[in-house]
């Protein structure tokens, strides 16, 4: 930098244009007048006929004093004029002096003494109206005090866009000193600043004539480099009086306060909205894995670019953590993992469902052991080993760019669920204290879903397994028939329970098949269940009708504390090839028959077991090799969003088609009618007659 650009001063060669009329010497109109040394006036500008009225011709060669003093002041005059002329000493005052037309007027006058080649002595004489050039005093001393006291930054710029005037607050507001901004463009001075943004506006006011008002500029200063400061900048043309343009004043004003506290009202409604959206969207089911995977997919972009949802092994099977858990490593189960867009740094999370040991070193073991947020706003090279599983896993997230990281434990009920990783790479700002609390609030909501999911997952998890061991694993194939069957547990969490089926040996080689359903869900159904089949075992063994089967299993389900369930109890014969049934509330079997349109057998359908007083009848179907009896509960059937009417039409139009094996009928059938989300469980039972002659 040199002495010239410090000063304001441009470089290369200076620029010589006439001026346009209407500048400060016109406005004051100076006037030019030069006497010789006898006070004769010899020279007299046309600015002087202007200010005194007398033309060039009146007032060349008569005496200045004669014609422009009052006679009263004419003694002081020629004083002032000897004294300037003897000694060359300026004078420069107010006096008053006569017009042509008689006035006085008040002049403000700078005199000298002026020598020519030859030694000859004469007077200059600049003057210029008092009362004028007070004026432009007064209105140039306010507004030096205006611009240099304006708590507003103030600017002026030429027309090549350089400073020439910048007032302190404009200094104190670009922290940069007022003489290093004078003769240089806004990119030279401030290059902090969006220069091209910025001259680009000045260009177009310039040209258009058009302010730019309130303006918003976003940078940071040298005073304060790791703060974001804003400005409202408004830019307008500056012209003469003349018209003639002098360049673009700006006016700064520092609205940061402002500024941080719209981003930070901004910042809280967006926590408030991610919150509500929690409500809405974690826990909409009690899917333990969908709950995580709602969790993750809730915080990438808003709050984080990679995120995982880990648990502790331990809490899955209803175990709490043990004691060197917290303090030594720890068994964690990784349920979901989410990223805001694609990034190799997926690579480096553990894929879900895969169990790791994490040592106490790693962050996320740290977290689940005290129970706290880990926050490390400013992830460092040396900390990568600590966040990662491997070094390759530490690589990739290095590739990726991660800086900042984030882990909130999940806590439910008092107890460490697991934690929520959150880490950010392409995000550039830091992970901040408020982050945590926020991460802290979403953790803690959804770990209530968590732990209400996995408490779902494990009745469930209980129900099926009493369930399953309730049920016959292996039937024995009947003498006459062939038998095929199905157990498909419901879809939902907390469904399972109560539906079963079973092929019971009844004497002179006789079979009962039967199908029922408990309604409800889930352990106690399942116990229900267990209870009616053992019953329905055991009164099968004393080859009563069915009719009477289903009384007693009435009575008996009514000594349970409010139970019903539905029931279809069969009795077939090989002998007389002939099978009795009855039902109990449930819904009609259908016969099949080689040949024949499937359809559903008209029997009389009693009240659900439970109910208790009503009597049950019994039908004989009349059967031949071939023929089929389908027992089924509702599951396979009944949906939320279709009539049952629908459905049953749908059943019999499944069995219409091509005739299958049993095997491939059932599977057919579990196929074709459940909702893929089936909300209850469905059991299933095929017998078809066999051929005479065979048993099986």
């Amino acid at each position: 930098m040199n002495a010239s650009e410090v000063s304001g001063e441009r470089l290369g060669p200076p620029r010589v244009a006439p001026s346009a009329p209407g500048g400060l010497l016109d406005l004051l109109g100076v006037a030019a007048v030069v006497l010789d040394e006898a006070g004769r006036i010899a020279l007299w500008s046309p600015q002087a006929e202007e200010l005194f009225g007398w033309s060039s011709r009146e007032a060349l060669g008569h005496s200045a004093a004669k014609i422009l003093v009052a006679e009263e002041y004419r003694p002081l005059v020629l004083e002032l004029f000897a004294r300037v002329m003897s000694s060359g000493e300026p004078w420069a005052g107010v006096f008053p002096v006569r017009h042509k037309d008689g006035r006085t007027r008040m002049v403000e006058f700078r005199n000298m003494r002026l020598q020519d080649e030859h030694g000859a002595l004469y007077a200059l004489g600049i003057a210029t109206d008092e009362p004028t050039l007070r004026a432009v005093e007064r209105d140039l001393a306010l507004s030096v005090r205006l611009v240099s006291q304006s708590p507003i930054g103030l600017a002026v710029l030429d027309t090549d866009l350089r400073y020439v005037l910048v007032n302190p607050a404009l200094a104190h507001i670009n922290g940069v000193p007022a003489a290093e901004h004078m003769g240089r463009t806004v990119g030279d001075a401030l290059p902090f600043l969006d220069a091209e943004h910025i001259e680009s506006a000045m260009r177009r006011v310039l040209e258009t004539g058009v302010p730019l008002l309130d303006q918003t500029a976003i940078g940071r200063i040298p005073a304060d480099p790791e703060t974001d400061h804003a400005w409202n900048v408004s830019y307008y043309r500056l012209e003469d009086r003349a018209g003639r343009i002098l360049g673009v004043a700006a006016s700064v004003v520092d609205v940061s306060e402002q500024y941080h506290a719209a981003n930070e009202a901004a910042e809280a409604r967006r926590r408030l909205d991610l919150i509500a959206r929690a409500s809405v969207t974690i826990g909409t089911t009690l899917d333990l894995n969908r709950t995580a995977h709602e969790l993750a997919d809730l915080v990438v972009t808003d709050l984080a670019d990679i995120a995982a949802v880990d648990v502790l092994d331990s809490i899955l099977d209803g175990r709490s953590a043990p004691e060197a858990a917290r303090s030594g490593p720890v068994a964690i189960r990784a349920l979901a993992v989410a990223t805001a867009y694609p990034t190799e740094a997926l690579q480096a999370a553990d894929p879900p469902g895969n169990i790791a040991k994490y040592n106490a070193e790693r962050l996320v073991t740290r977290c689940v052991t005290t129970a706290r947020p880990v926050l490390l706003s400013h992830v460092g090279p040396g900390d990568l080993a600590n966040i990662a599983r491997d070094e390759q896993a530490a690589a990739l997230l290095e590739r990726a760019g991660l800086h900042s990281y984030l882990a909130v434990p999940l806590i439910a009920r008092g107890e460490v669920l697991g934690a929520l990783d959150l880490k950010r790479a392409r995000n550039p700002q830091p992970f901040t204290h408020d982050d945590a609390v926020l991460a802290l609030e979403l953790a803690t909501r959804a770990a209530v879903c968590i732990d209400n999911a996995r408490w779902y997952q494990q009745q469930r998890h209980a129900a099926l397994s009493l369930q399953r061991h309730l049920l016959p694993r292996q039937p024995p194939q009947p003498v006459g028939l062939d038998v095929a069957y199905r157990y498909q547990p419901a879809a939902a969490i907390g469904e399972a329970g109560g539906d079963w089926f079973d092929a019971i040996p009844v004497a002179g080689e006789k079979t009962a098949l039967v199908v029922g359903d408990v309604m409800g869900h889930g352990i106690n159904a399942a116990a229900t269940m267990g209870q009616l089949r053992t019953a329905a075992r055991t009164l099968a063994g004393l080859d009563l009708d069915p009719a009477d089967v289903l009384r007693h299993l009435d009575r008996i389900t009514s000594e349970l504390d409010e139970t019903t369930a539905t029931c279809v109890y069969a009795v077939y014969d090989p002998h007389r090839t002939r099978c009795r049934i009855a039902l109990a509330g449930h819904l009609p079997p259908i016969w099949d028959r080689p040949g024949r349109t499937p359809r559903f057998l008209r029997l009389a359908t009693g009240a659900p077991l439970g109910v208790g007083g009503v009597p049950f009848e019994a039908a004989d179907v009349e059967c031949a090799p071939g023929d089929r009896l389908i027992l089924y509960t509702d599951g396979l059937v009944e949906t939320r969003d279709q009539p049952i009417d629908d459905r049953l039409r749908a059943l019999l139009d499944v069995l219409t088609h091509h005739r299958l094996s049993l095997e491939a009928t059932c599977d057919r059938l579990l196929a074709a009618l459940p909702a893929p989300q089936g909300h209850d469980d469905v059991a299933l039972l095929i017998a078809e007659v066999a051929s005479p002659g065979r048993h099986t």
